[in-house]
Protein backbone atom coordinates (compact mmCIF):
# COMPACT_ATOMS: atom_id res chain seq x y z
CA UNK A 1 0.00 0.00 0.00
CA UNK A 2 1.49 3.48 -1.05
CA UNK A 3 1.30 6.52 1.40
CA UNK A 4 -0.39 8.36 -1.48
CA UNK A 5 -2.29 7.15 -4.88
CA UNK A 6 -2.50 9.62 -7.34
CA UNK A 7 -5.77 10.30 -9.66
CA UNK A 8 -4.79 11.22 -13.23
CA UNK A 9 -7.84 11.28 -15.12
CA UNK A 10 -6.62 11.82 -19.09
CA UNK A 11 -8.12 11.52 -22.63
CA UNK A 12 -6.02 12.72 -25.48
CA UNK A 13 -4.00 14.85 -22.95
CA UNK A 14 -0.58 13.66 -24.87
CA UNK A 15 0.52 17.58 -25.77
CA UNK A 16 1.52 18.01 -21.65
CA UNK A 17 1.07 14.79 -20.19
CA UNK A 18 5.01 14.35 -20.24
CA UNK A 19 5.11 17.36 -17.96
CA UNK A 20 2.76 16.38 -15.58
CA UNK A 21 3.63 13.09 -15.24
CA UNK A 22 7.34 14.42 -14.79
CA UNK A 23 6.50 16.83 -11.77
CA UNK A 24 5.04 14.30 -10.24
CA UNK A 25 8.70 11.63 -10.61
CA UNK A 26 10.23 15.26 -8.98
CA UNK A 27 7.85 14.76 -6.10
CA UNK A 28 10.32 15.17 -2.28
CA UNK A 29 8.05 12.49 -1.17
CA UNK A 30 8.69 9.02 -3.14
CA UNK A 31 6.08 6.41 -1.58
CA UNK A 32 3.55 7.14 -4.02
CA UNK A 33 1.13 5.08 -7.23
CA UNK A 34 0.33 7.65 -10.38
CA UNK A 35 -3.11 5.53 -11.69
CA UNK A 36 -3.59 7.15 -14.94
CA UNK A 37 -7.14 6.62 -15.66
CA UNK A 38 -7.30 6.80 -19.45
CA UNK A 39 -10.78 7.26 -21.10
CA UNK A 40 -10.49 6.30 -24.61
CA UNK A 41 -7.62 8.08 -25.97
CA UNK A 42 -6.51 8.10 -29.04
CA UNK A 43 -3.73 10.20 -29.21
CA UNK A 44 -1.17 8.09 -28.42
CA UNK A 45 -1.54 9.40 -24.43
CA UNK A 46 -1.96 5.67 -23.18
CA UNK A 47 1.30 4.83 -25.01
CA UNK A 48 3.31 7.48 -23.63
CA UNK A 49 1.68 6.27 -20.00
CA UNK A 50 2.85 2.12 -21.45
CA UNK A 51 6.78 4.24 -21.97
CA UNK A 52 6.54 5.65 -18.50
CA UNK A 53 6.12 2.74 -16.57
CA UNK A 54 8.59 0.60 -18.46
CA UNK A 55 11.10 3.42 -16.37
CA UNK A 56 8.89 3.62 -12.92
CA UNK A 57 6.41 1.05 -12.33
CA UNK A 58 4.56 3.63 -9.54
CA UNK A 59 3.51 4.95 -13.08
CA UNK A 60 -0.18 2.82 -14.16
CA UNK A 61 -2.15 2.65 -16.96
CA UNK A 62 -5.48 1.65 -16.60
CA UNK A 63 -8.15 1.69 -19.02
CA UNK A 64 -11.80 2.80 -18.38
CA UNK A 65 -13.05 3.94 -21.59
CA UNK A 66 -16.65 2.95 -21.04
CA UNK A 67 -16.54 5.10 -17.58
CA UNK A 68 -19.60 7.51 -17.69
CA UNK A 69 -18.24 10.81 -17.83
CA UNK A 70 -15.27 12.07 -15.28
CA UNK A 71 -17.23 11.23 -12.20
CA UNK A 72 -17.38 7.35 -13.30
CA UNK A 73 -13.87 7.77 -14.06
CA UNK A 74 -12.65 9.12 -10.70
CA UNK A 75 -14.74 6.17 -9.29
CA UNK A 76 -13.61 3.61 -10.78
CA UNK A 77 -10.24 5.34 -9.90
CA UNK A 78 -11.19 5.30 -6.38
CA UNK A 79 -12.59 1.72 -6.33
CA UNK A 80 -8.57 0.55 -7.37
CA UNK A 81 -7.25 2.78 -4.62
CA UNK A 82 -5.17 1.22 -1.91
CA UNK A 83 -3.30 4.03 -0.18
CA UNK A 84 -3.59 6.41 3.02
CA UNK A 85 -3.96 9.58 0.75
CA UNK A 86 -5.68 9.67 -2.43
CA UNK A 87 -4.31 13.09 -4.52
CA UNK A 88 -5.95 14.84 -7.63
CA UNK A 89 -3.84 15.76 -10.56
CA UNK A 90 -4.66 16.55 -13.90
CA UNK A 91 -2.92 15.89 -17.13
CA UNK A 92 -2.39 19.14 -18.44
CA UNK A 93 -1.38 20.74 -14.73
CA UNK A 94 2.52 20.72 -13.20
CA UNK A 95 2.67 19.49 -9.48
CA UNK A 96 5.83 21.87 -7.39
CA UNK A 97 8.11 19.49 -6.32
CA UNK A 98 6.51 19.67 -2.45
CA UNK A 99 3.16 19.58 -3.03
CA UNK A 100 3.03 16.22 -1.58
CA UNK A 101 4.96 16.98 1.42
CA UNK A 102 2.95 19.75 2.32
CA UNK A 103 -0.13 18.25 2.01
CA UNK A 104 0.44 15.28 4.30
CA UNK A 105 1.56 18.04 6.24
CA UNK A 106 -1.41 19.79 6.42
CA UNK A 107 -3.58 16.76 7.33
CA UNK A 108 -1.30 16.24 10.50
CA UNK A 109 -2.21 19.77 11.51
CA UNK A 110 -6.17 19.45 10.65
CA UNK A 111 -6.67 15.74 11.32
CA UNK A 112 -10.93 16.86 11.32
CA UNK A 113 -9.90 17.39 7.70
CA UNK A 114 -11.21 15.00 4.69
CA UNK A 115 -10.24 16.86 2.02
CA UNK A 116 -7.25 19.66 1.66
CA UNK A 117 -6.59 21.48 -1.21
CA UNK A 118 -4.69 25.18 -2.20
CA UNK A 119 -2.79 26.95 -4.31
CA UNK A 120 -2.01 27.54 -7.64
CA UNK A 121 0.05 29.29 -10.09
CA UNK A 122 -2.13 29.68 -13.49
CA UNK A 123 -0.31 29.04 -16.44
CA UNK A 124 -0.93 29.05 -19.99
CA UNK A 125 -0.39 26.37 -23.13
CA UNK A 126 2.99 27.30 -23.68
CA UNK A 127 3.51 27.49 -19.66
CA UNK A 128 3.77 31.71 -19.00
CA UNK A 129 2.40 33.02 -15.84
CA UNK A 130 -1.47 34.60 -16.33
CA UNK A 131 -2.21 34.88 -12.75
CA UNK A 132 -2.41 33.15 -9.37
CA UNK A 133 -5.33 30.91 -8.17
CA UNK A 134 -6.18 32.40 -4.19
CA UNK A 135 -8.34 30.25 -2.21
CA UNK A 136 -9.74 30.26 1.12
CA UNK A 137 -7.94 29.29 4.12
CA UNK A 138 -9.57 27.76 7.19
CA UNK A 139 -12.01 25.15 8.13
CA UNK A 140 -14.87 27.75 8.72
CA UNK A 141 -13.61 29.82 5.83
CA UNK A 142 -14.24 27.15 3.53
CA UNK A 143 -17.19 25.77 5.07
CA UNK A 144 -18.84 28.95 4.82
CA UNK A 145 -17.42 29.55 1.29
CA UNK A 146 -18.99 25.99 0.13
CA UNK A 147 -22.26 27.56 0.37
CA UNK A 148 -21.41 30.18 -2.78
CA UNK A 149 -18.70 28.61 -4.61
CA UNK A 150 -16.21 25.58 -4.88
CA UNK A 151 -14.20 26.27 -2.06
CA UNK A 152 -11.39 24.03 -3.29
CA UNK A 153 -9.67 23.58 -6.52
CA UNK A 154 -9.74 20.24 -7.76
CA UNK A 155 -6.43 19.86 -9.13
CA UNK A 156 -5.11 20.64 -5.52
CA UNK A 157 -6.88 18.26 -3.73
CA UNK A 158 -5.64 15.16 -1.59
CA UNK A 159 -8.34 13.24 0.75
CA UNK A 160 -7.78 10.86 3.63
CA UNK A 161 -8.54 7.51 2.19
CA UNK A 162 -9.84 6.20 4.97
CA UNK A 163 -12.40 8.22 5.59
CA UNK A 164 -13.28 8.27 1.61
CA UNK A 165 -13.78 4.37 1.99
CA UNK A 166 -15.70 4.90 6.02
CA UNK A 167 -18.44 7.47 4.55
CA UNK A 168 -19.00 5.83 0.56
CA UNK A 169 -17.86 9.01 -0.40
CA UNK A 170 -17.59 9.22 -4.54
CA UNK A 171 -18.12 11.69 -6.92
CA UNK A 172 -21.76 12.60 -7.77
CA UNK A 173 -23.35 11.14 -5.35
CA UNK A 174 -24.88 12.45 -2.40
CA UNK A 175 -22.78 10.44 0.93
CA UNK A 176 -24.22 12.99 3.79
CA UNK A 177 -27.46 11.09 4.14
CA UNK A 178 -29.67 14.08 5.24
CA UNK A 179 -32.08 13.28 2.93
CA UNK A 180 -33.86 10.56 2.15
CA UNK A 181 -32.66 8.56 -1.32
CA UNK A 182 -35.80 9.39 -3.31
CA UNK A 183 -34.43 13.38 -2.62
CA UNK A 184 -30.96 13.46 -2.76
CA UNK A 185 -29.37 15.14 -5.92
CA UNK A 186 -26.79 13.02 -8.18
CA UNK A 187 -24.05 15.12 -10.43
CA UNK A 188 -22.72 13.48 -13.33
CA UNK A 189 -20.63 15.88 -14.50
CA UNK A 190 -19.39 19.81 -14.95
CA UNK A 191 -19.50 20.30 -10.82
CA UNK A 192 -18.90 17.14 -9.43
CA UNK A 193 -15.92 18.53 -7.42
CA UNK A 194 -17.97 21.20 -6.36
CA UNK A 195 -20.74 18.57 -4.85
CA UNK A 196 -18.36 16.52 -3.13
CA UNK A 197 -16.16 19.47 -1.53
CA UNK A 198 -19.48 20.86 -0.83
CA UNK A 199 -20.70 18.09 1.27
CA UNK A 200 -17.39 17.75 3.12
CA UNK A 201 -17.29 21.91 3.24
CA UNK A 202 -20.68 22.32 5.05
CA UNK A 203 -19.87 19.82 7.63
CA UNK A 204 -16.07 21.75 8.62
CA UNK A 205 -13.68 18.40 7.12
CA UNK A 206 -11.73 20.53 4.64
CA UNK A 207 -9.23 23.36 4.26
CA UNK A 208 -6.70 24.75 2.31
CA UNK A 209 -3.23 25.41 2.33
CA UNK A 210 -1.31 28.94 2.06
CA UNK A 211 1.88 27.25 -0.49
CA UNK A 212 1.29 27.02 -3.88
CA UNK A 213 0.97 23.26 -4.81
CA UNK A 214 0.41 23.10 -8.45
CA UNK A 215 0.84 25.42 -11.74
CA UNK A 216 -2.96 25.07 -13.15
CA UNK A 217 -3.18 25.01 -17.17
CA UNK A 218 -5.72 27.25 -18.93
CA UNK A 219 -5.62 26.84 -22.67
CA UNK A 220 -9.36 26.91 -23.49
CA UNK A 221 -10.06 23.62 -24.22
CA UNK A 222 -10.67 23.27 -20.12
CA UNK A 223 -14.20 22.13 -19.39
CA UNK A 224 -14.86 26.15 -17.63
CA UNK A 225 -13.95 27.29 -21.05
CA UNK A 226 -16.28 24.84 -23.28
CA UNK A 227 -19.18 24.37 -21.48
CA UNK A 228 -19.18 27.32 -19.06
CA UNK A 229 -23.14 28.15 -19.57
CA UNK A 230 -23.98 24.79 -18.41
CA UNK A 231 -21.66 24.15 -15.60
CA UNK A 232 -22.70 27.23 -14.12
CA UNK A 233 -26.22 26.33 -13.91
CA UNK A 234 -25.18 22.96 -12.12
CA UNK A 235 -23.17 24.64 -9.88
CA UNK A 236 -26.17 26.96 -8.93
CA UNK A 237 -28.34 24.02 -8.27
CA UNK A 238 -25.57 22.48 -6.44
CA UNK A 239 -25.34 25.59 -3.92
CA UNK A 240 -29.26 25.49 -3.75
CA UNK A 241 -29.05 21.36 -2.69
CA UNK A 242 -25.89 22.64 -0.41
CA UNK A 243 -27.79 25.24 1.65
CA UNK A 244 -31.17 22.95 2.23
CA UNK A 245 -28.67 20.60 3.55
CA UNK A 246 -27.15 22.93 6.15
CA UNK A 247 -30.15 24.17 7.14
CA UNK A 248 -31.63 20.78 8.04
CA UNK A 249 -28.30 19.76 9.63
CA UNK A 250 -27.83 22.69 11.28
CA UNK A 251 -31.62 23.73 12.37
CA UNK A 252 -31.66 26.66 10.31
CA UNK A 253 -34.22 28.30 8.17
CA UNK A 254 -33.35 27.74 3.95
CA UNK A 255 -32.08 30.71 2.13
CA UNK A 256 -31.50 31.26 -1.58
CA UNK A 257 -28.02 31.62 -2.19
CA UNK A 258 -27.72 32.81 -5.60
CA UNK A 259 -27.74 36.64 -5.40
CA UNK A 260 -24.58 36.25 -3.32
CA UNK A 261 -22.59 33.33 -5.44
CA UNK A 262 -19.93 33.97 -7.53
CA UNK A 263 -19.42 30.79 -9.46
CA UNK A 264 -17.11 31.24 -12.40
CA UNK A 265 -16.50 34.84 -11.23
CA UNK A 266 -20.18 35.88 -11.72
CA UNK A 267 -22.57 38.02 -10.14
CA UNK A 268 -26.32 37.10 -11.61
CA UNK A 269 -29.10 39.14 -12.51
CA UNK A 270 -32.00 38.04 -11.14
CA UNK A 271 -35.23 39.22 -12.29
CA UNK A 272 -33.82 43.05 -12.49
CA UNK A 273 -33.45 42.82 -8.74
CA UNK A 274 -30.84 45.53 -7.91
CA UNK A 275 -30.53 45.22 -4.13
CA UNK A 276 -30.93 42.09 -1.71
CA UNK A 277 -30.12 43.88 1.58
CA UNK A 278 -33.10 42.16 3.32
CA UNK A 279 -31.91 38.75 1.85
CA UNK A 280 -28.03 39.09 3.23
CA UNK A 281 -29.41 39.52 6.64
CA UNK A 282 -31.45 36.16 6.64
CA UNK A 283 -28.76 34.66 5.02
CA UNK A 284 -25.95 36.35 7.25
CA UNK A 285 -27.81 35.36 10.48
CA UNK A 286 -28.12 31.83 9.24
CA UNK A 287 -24.64 31.03 8.61
CA UNK A 288 -23.61 32.86 11.57
CA UNK A 289 -25.52 30.08 13.62
CA UNK A 290 -24.74 27.38 11.81
CA UNK A 291 -20.95 28.21 11.92
CA UNK A 292 -20.48 29.35 14.99
CA UNK A 293 -19.98 33.25 14.17
CA UNK A 294 -15.57 33.06 13.58
CA UNK A 295 -13.45 35.46 12.54
CA UNK A 296 -13.58 33.45 9.21
CA UNK A 297 -17.11 33.19 8.47
CA UNK A 298 -17.07 37.20 8.86
CA UNK A 299 -14.55 37.67 6.29
CA UNK A 300 -16.45 35.34 4.19
CA UNK A 301 -19.52 37.18 4.87
CA UNK A 302 -17.72 40.73 4.10
CA UNK A 303 -17.80 39.47 0.32
CA UNK A 304 -21.39 38.63 0.02
CA UNK A 305 -22.84 41.45 1.61
CA UNK A 306 -20.78 43.65 -0.89
CA UNK A 307 -22.46 41.31 -3.29
CA UNK A 308 -25.99 42.51 -2.53
CA UNK A 309 -25.82 45.63 -4.86
CA UNK A 310 -26.31 45.36 -8.54
CA UNK A 311 -25.73 48.98 -8.57
CA UNK A 312 -22.61 49.91 -10.77
CA UNK A 313 -21.11 52.66 -9.11
CA UNK A 314 -22.17 50.88 -5.08
CA UNK A 315 -20.54 48.04 -6.25
CA UNK A 316 -17.40 48.85 -7.34
CA UNK A 317 -16.95 51.52 -4.15
CA UNK A 318 -18.12 48.90 -1.86
CA UNK A 319 -15.36 46.47 -3.58
CA UNK A 320 -12.57 49.19 -3.39
CA UNK A 321 -13.43 49.27 0.67
CA UNK A 322 -13.05 46.06 1.09
CA UNK A 323 -10.00 45.30 -0.94
CA UNK A 324 -8.67 47.73 1.06
CA UNK A 325 -9.17 45.48 4.38
CA UNK A 326 -8.54 41.73 2.63
CA UNK A 327 -7.01 39.55 0.62
CA UNK A 328 -9.25 39.54 -2.71
CA UNK A 329 -9.55 35.84 -3.55
CA UNK A 330 -9.95 33.90 -6.76
CA UNK A 331 -13.37 35.35 -8.47
CA UNK A 332 -13.97 37.80 -6.33
CA UNK A 333 -12.97 41.12 -7.98
CA UNK A 334 -14.01 38.73 -11.43
CA UNK A 335 -17.27 38.76 -10.51
CA UNK A 336 -17.39 42.42 -9.77
CA UNK A 337 -15.77 43.02 -12.74
CA UNK A 338 -17.85 40.71 -15.38
CA UNK A 339 -20.95 42.74 -13.71
CA UNK A 340 -19.35 45.81 -14.52
CA UNK A 341 -18.74 45.47 -18.10
CA UNK A 342 -22.03 43.36 -18.81
CA UNK A 343 -23.50 46.04 -21.01
CA UNK A 344 -20.58 46.10 -23.14
CA UNK A 345 -22.16 44.15 -26.79
CA UNK A 346 -21.11 40.33 -26.73
CA UNK A 347 -20.70 40.45 -22.14
CA UNK A 348 -24.19 40.28 -21.72
CA UNK A 349 -24.88 36.32 -22.56
CA UNK A 350 -24.21 35.05 -18.96
CA UNK A 351 -26.17 38.09 -16.97
CA UNK A 352 -29.74 36.66 -17.37
CA UNK A 353 -28.54 33.01 -16.86
CA UNK A 354 -29.84 32.95 -12.77
CA UNK A 355 -33.50 33.62 -14.32
CA UNK A 356 -33.39 30.56 -16.93
CA UNK A 357 -31.56 28.27 -14.36
CA UNK A 358 -34.44 29.46 -11.55
CA UNK A 359 -37.19 28.55 -13.96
Amino acid sequence: MATIDVLLPVKNGVDFLAESLDSLQAQTVTDWRVLVLDHGSTDGSAEMVERYHERDARIELHRFPEADGLSGLLNKGLEISDCRYVMRHDADDVCYPERMAISLAAFEANPQCVAIGGQADVIDAKGGPIHEMKMPVGVQRVAAASLFRNPIAHPTAMLDFAEVQRQGIRYGVDFMGVFPQEQQMMVKNLAEDYFLFGQLGIQSKCNNVPQKLIKYRWHGNNVSATRFDEQMKVSLQVSRYLVRAFARMKQQPYFDPAPFCNHGGLLFEINGRSDFSPEFERMAAAVREGLMHSPEVERELRFRKLATTRNELLLLWRYFLFQAGNEPETGEWNAVRSWLIRRIPGKRRMSTLLETAAA
